[in-house]
C-alpha cells in the first residue's frame, strides 16, 4: 500500500506541476479549478497501473471517478473560457506580490495535489484490494453516488441557464434545486464522495479511508467552498434575504416569511 500511495503521489505531482506551467503561460491560476476533476482521474488510474489484477469493484469506482471528473473539468473549462482570472485567484496574486510564482505553486497547485490524494484514499484502497463479494453497501454506495452526481449536474445546468439570460444579470438564482439549497452543486459533490466511501467499506480496512470524504466535506463546508463564495455576496440585500430563507447545504423546504 505504501508503494501504491507513493506512485499515486508521484503521478499527481507531475500532473499538478504541468498545470502550474500552464498557469504561468496563461497568467491565470484559476486553471487549477479545471485541473481539479482531472486530478482524481489521474489518482484513480495511477492506483490501478501497477496492480497485478484489476477487480470489478476497482473498475466500478474508477469508472465513477472518470465520469465525475471529466464532466466537472469540462463544465468549469466552458464556464471560464475567455474570461479573466477568477476574483479569488486575482486577489491572491495581488497579495503575494513578488512571491506570486512560488506561492502559486505551493499554495494552489501542490496543495491541490495533496488534497486530491487524501480525498482519493477510498478509491486507492479499493483499487489496491483483492476482490471481495459485492454487498448491499456497494449498491447503496452507487445509489448515493448517483444521487450526488445528479444533484451536481442538474444544479450546474440550472445555474448556467440562469446566467445565460441577460434579464437575470445581478440577480440571485432561487429556482429549481437552488430553491431548497444555496449550494446544491456542493451538496452533490460531497454526497457522491460519501457514496464512494460506502463502496470502499467492502474491502479490507476500507473504513480507514474515512479521512477522504471528511476532507471534502470540511473543504466545502468550512474552507474553500461555501465560505469563500458567500463572502462575495456579503451585504447584498437580495442574497441576505435568500440566505435567511434557504438552507446553506442540505436541500430543505424554504423557511416561510413571518
Amino acid at each position: 500500500m505504501n508503494k501504491l500511495i507513493l506512485t499515486t503521489m508521484a503521478s499527481l505531482g507531475v500532473y499538478v506541476t504541468a498545470w502550474f506551467f500552464v498557469s504561468l503561460k496563461l497568467k491565470k491560476n484559476d486553471v487549477a479549478d479545471v485541473a481539479w476533476g482531472g486530478g482524481f482521474i489521474v489518482a484513480a488510474l495511477a492506483a490501478l497501473a501497477f496492480q497485478a489484477g484489476i477487480t470489478p469493484r476497482a473498475v466500478l469506482v474508477t469508472t465513477l471517478v472518470i465520469i465525475w471528473g471529466l464532466r466537472l473539468s469540462r463544465h468549469i473549462f466552458l464556464r471560464s473560457r475567455g474570461k479573466p482570472e477568477d476574483a479569488r485567484y486575482r486577489k491572491w496574486r495581488e497579495q503575494w506580490g513578488r512571491h506570486v510564482v512560488l506561492r502559486s505553486f505551493l499554495q494552489v497547485f501542490l496543495l491541490q495535489g495533496i488534497l486530491i490524494l487524501i480525498i482519493s484514499l477510498p478509491v486507492i484502497m479499493v483499487n489496491a484490494a483483492d476482490q471481495t463479494p459485492f454487498t448491499a453497501l456497494d449498491h447503496v454506495g452507487v445509489f448515493v453516488w448517483l444521487t450526488g452526481f445528479l444533484f451536481e449536474v442538474i444544479a450546474d445546468h440550472q445555474l448556467a441557464r440562469f446566467k445565460q439570460d441577460r434579464a437575470n444579470k445581478g440577480l440571485i438564482i432561487q429556482t429549481g434545486l437552488w430553491k431548497y439549497s444555496r449550494h446544491p452543486n456542493y451538496f452533490g459533490e460531497v454526497l457522491l464522495w460519501w457514496g464512494i466511501y460506502l463502496i470502499a467499506l467492502g474491502v479490507p480496512s476500507g473504513w480507514a479511508s474515512l479521512i477522504g470524504p471528511l476532507t471534502i466535506s470540511v473543504l466545502i463546508l468550512k474552507v474553500s467552498g461555501i465560505p469563500l463564495l458567500e463572502e462575495h455576496y456579503r451585504g447584498n440585500p437580495a442574497f441576505e434575504d435568500y440566505k435567511r430563507r434557504t438552507s446553506a447545504f442540505i436541500p430543505l423546504p424554504p423557511r416561510k416569511d413571518r
